[in-house]
Order: C-alpha cells, then sequence, then structure tokens
C-alpha cells in the first residue's frame, strides 16, 4: 500500500466511524480491536491487515471494498469498471491482494477477486460477514475455507454459498498462489 493510501484510508475510516457516530472506544468495542490500534491506523502510523480491516468494516456495517473506494475516492455511479480503475489492495503482512471489480462500492452486488499467496490464512470474525450473503468461486489453485467447525476444499471452478455468519478463515495450503472471486449481495434488513 502507498504512503498515499495509508492516509486516505486512515481518513475513510476515521470518516466512516464519525458518519456513524461512534467513538473510538465504541467501534474498539465492537470490533474486539483495541482503541489504541483504531488511533494508530487512523492517525495513517500502520498499515492495518486484512483481517483488522475486516473486523474494523463489519463493525461498521460496511464492506472493505467500500472502505478502499472511499479512500481511493472511487465508487462513483456507473455501470462499467475498468480494470485500469478497480481499486486493489495488498495486505503489508501476508501479500493477499483483493481488487474491488465491481463498477462502485456499495451497490446490490459487488464482485472482488482475490489472490491468496502460497501457505496464507486469512481469518474472519462471524461480524465481517453479519450484513452480507456470500459465494466464493475459485479461478485457478486450491482454497480451504473454514467456516465455523466445517471445513470445505474447493479447487479451480468450485463454488461454495455460505452459511449462517461464522467466524471463517481463507486459507491455501499450496506452494503455487490461489484466485478466487468472492460475490456480497447485502441481506435485507
Amino acid at each position: 500500500m502507498t504512503d498515499a493510501l495509508t492516509a486516505s484510508l486512515a481518513a475513510a475510516l476515521q470518516s466512516a466511524r464519525a458518519g456513524r457516530d461512534l467513538s473510538v472506544s465504541a467501534l474498539a468495542e465492537r470490533s474486539g480491536v483495541s482503541r489504541a490500534m483504531i488511533a494508530k491506523i487512523e492517525r495513517g502510523d500502520v498499515q492495518p491487515t486484512a483481517a483488522l480491516l475486516g473486523r474494523l468494516t463489519g463493525a461498521l456495517g460496511m464492506t472493505l471494498s467500500e472502505l478502499i473506494a472511499q479512500a481511493e475516492e472511487r465508487g462513483a455511479p456507473g455501470r462499467i469498471a475498468r480494470r485500469s480503475d478497480q481499486s486493489v489492495w495488498q495486505d503489508p503482512e501476508t501479500g493477499y491482494r483483493r481488487r474491488a471489480v465491481s463498477p462502485g462500492a456499495g451497490g446490490p452486488i459487488e464482485l472482488v477477486e482475490v489472490e491468496l499467496p502460497p501457505r496464507v490464512r486469512i481469518a474472519y470474525p462471524a461480524d465481517s460477514y453479519s450484513f452480507t450473503h456470500h459465494q466464493l468461486w475459485v479461478l485457478e489453485g486450491s482454497l480451504r475455507f473454514d467456516e465455523g467447525d466445517t471445513t470445505h476444499r474447493l479447487g479451480a471452478g468450485d463454488c461454495l454459498q455460505l452459511g449462517a455468519p461464522v467466524p471463517c478463515a481463507y486459507e491455501n495450503e499450496t506452494d503455487e498462489p490461489c484466485r478466487y472471486l468472492v460475490a456480497l449481495a447485502r441481506r435485507a434488513v
């Protein structure tokens, strides 16, 4: 992530929190992320990981795509998202990369392409998924997906519809990268 994107992501997170009238303490309580870490992220002192951002965006009731689009000032309405305009974010700790494929973040359906490096595991709490339906479609490689106590092993072409929100983990157990598409749709409130 570039320094400019770090600063923009910090501002977008702070704006999203303030827009929901949440204090740092309230967001910390909802997300399980310490107040000190939230403050560091909002100051742009640290580059948050995918798992950390998943916990924060879940507690804010927004997707990671929405936060990144706000940080990059993208997501304007439109029907085409050219590859060159799609937001790409890389986890500084694991190298996990996600591309927001859909035109405009926050629409009724979001498509996110993910490249999970070899031997990497990314875990998310149930709150990260509580407001969306998900389907995973493996494009290349293999993916282990732990959905609560259930483990799914998916290969290229396999598609999984997630069940009720539970803690989940995406894991690439192989020595080759895994690419998959996540389709998200907001749950009716």
